[in-house]
């Protein structure tokens, strides 16, 4: 949580946090500020000292709702610098930073740099700020031991706005399936009233309306694949593939709030009219591990171990997994989930090379999604739900809905 975030600092031997950026599509700056409509802002959290946003002036009342202390662009005199800088952009921009680190007595120090910029622009940008200012190491959080930490567990509030992400989640999910079951079917395709054929990216189109008529978005698009493109774990499906009769088809959603703000994930397997004998297997392969692996989720335990768990209990049932073939393109070739938050995926991670320090612990927000593959055989499986550790230790899915394979379609 954003309390640990002293700690965090200290024990990672950081003085500072430089947040740069936007406040929307910016999961570091959103999570600090709330967000907001600003954007080529600059944050800064200091060990022991309050927050301060600086921001174009024209923005100063949007970046004000953060309730942290806001300072100007402006009261840099950027004009004044740009003519000294004998009009070098790159150097009129450093010389305004340097400003704004004396008058925030960070003149030297270490800092945690994190945000959105271009990189091009971040790199020119910093390396000539530690030029100028050689007091100061700019540090690269790679390991997500401090933001992404603080972020691993959440308050109430972000819980509840979550949890209204998997309401809406679900509501789509919902008409979707009930948008797929009106159509008529002709040579074993769906069909529109007009009697051409239902393609995936048309299906995209709806779910994408669906979830903006309920205020969020889908910045990072759906996973809505059949047959082969089913049996490859990231494929998004082609806009011009049929709905066909009797084809698994991995159906992963992750909108999130407008702005940028917290996502929901959820994946469920549908074959339209019915499932064919080697479809049918899979999922009931799946849906055990899956019920099984839900059954035995304990606080405090390393997530990693829920990983070789989930491996071990798909080679008992013949498949292939990542722990005893790492290179593996079929069979389970994933890892068991990851956080959820601002980002799509965040701490705590489940893979075999995750941190010992990636616990399920109160307060995390994680996925839950094995899934099998086999594109050479037209086949893919994933059930995922989004799963809440409580205080008290119960785990709860924040947004249930069926786990059914088949949705029925009109004749």
């Amino acid at each position: 949580m954003k309390s640990d975030l002293n700690h965090l600092m200290e024990i990672n031997n950081l003085d500072a946090l430089w947040i740069i950026g936007s406040g929307q599509h910016n999961p570091a700056m959103v999570y600090l500020t709330g967000g907001g409509h600003f954007s080529n802002a600059d944050l800064f959290i200091r060990r022991g000292a309050d927050p301060v946003l600086f921001c174009n002036p024209m923005e100063r009342d949007e970046a004000a709702k953060s309730g942290y202390a806001v300072r100007t662009f402006a009261d840099y005199r950027p004009t004044e610098l740009l003519k000294q800088a004998n009009g070098d952009q790159l150097q009129a921009t450093i010389a305004r930073y340097k400003l704004m680190f004396a008058d925030l007595g960070l003149e030297a120090g270490r800092l945690g740099v994190y945000g959105q910029m271009d990189a091009g622009n971040a790199y020119a940008v910093m390396s000539g700020v530690e030029a100028a200012m050689p007091g100061l190491n700019f540090a690269a959080d790679l390991q997500g031991k401090i933001l992404l930490a603080a972020m691993a567990t959440k308050d109430e509030a972000e819980v509840d706005r979550i949890r209204r992400m998997g309401q809406i989640t679900t509501q789509v999910v919902g008409e979707t399936a009930d948008f797929l079951s009106r159509h008529t079917v002709r040579g074993e395709v769906l069909v529109k009233k007009d009697g051409t054929p239902l393609t995936i990216g048309e299906v995209k189109g709806r779910i994408n309306l669906l979830l903006a008529e309920r205020g969020a978005e889908n910045p990072e698009g759906t996973i809505f694949a059949i047959g082969r493109d089913a049996g490859v774990p990231h494929s998004a499906g082609a806009s011009d593939d049929l709905l066909r009769l009797g084809q698994t088809i991995v159906f992963d959603i992750f909108p999130c709030e407008a702005g940028g703000g917290y996502y929901y994930d959820f994946t469920r397997t549908w074959c339209l009219g019915y499932a064919p004998d080697p479809a049918l297997a899979l999922y009931e392969d799946v849906k055990a591990v899956y019920q099984q692996i839900m059954t035995e989720l304990r606080v405090g335990t390393v997530c990693k171990e829920f990983q070789v768990r989930t491996c071990e209990l798909f080679e008992e049932r013949g498949h292939a997994t990542v722990l005893s073939n790492p290179q593996t393109q079929a069979g389970y070739v994933h890892s068991l989930g990851h956080g959820l938050g601002l980002h799509v995926h965040e701490r705590p991670f489940f893979g075999l090379t995750s941190a010992d320090d990636d616990l399920l612990k109160p307060g995390v927000i994680v996925t839950i999604e094995p899934g099998l593959y086999y594109p050479e055989r037209g086949l893919g499986v994933r059930l995922e739900d989004t799963v809440w550790v409580r205080p008290d230790g119960v785990m709860e899915i924040l947004a249930p809905y069926p786990l059914d394979l088949v949705i029925p379609v009109g004749k």
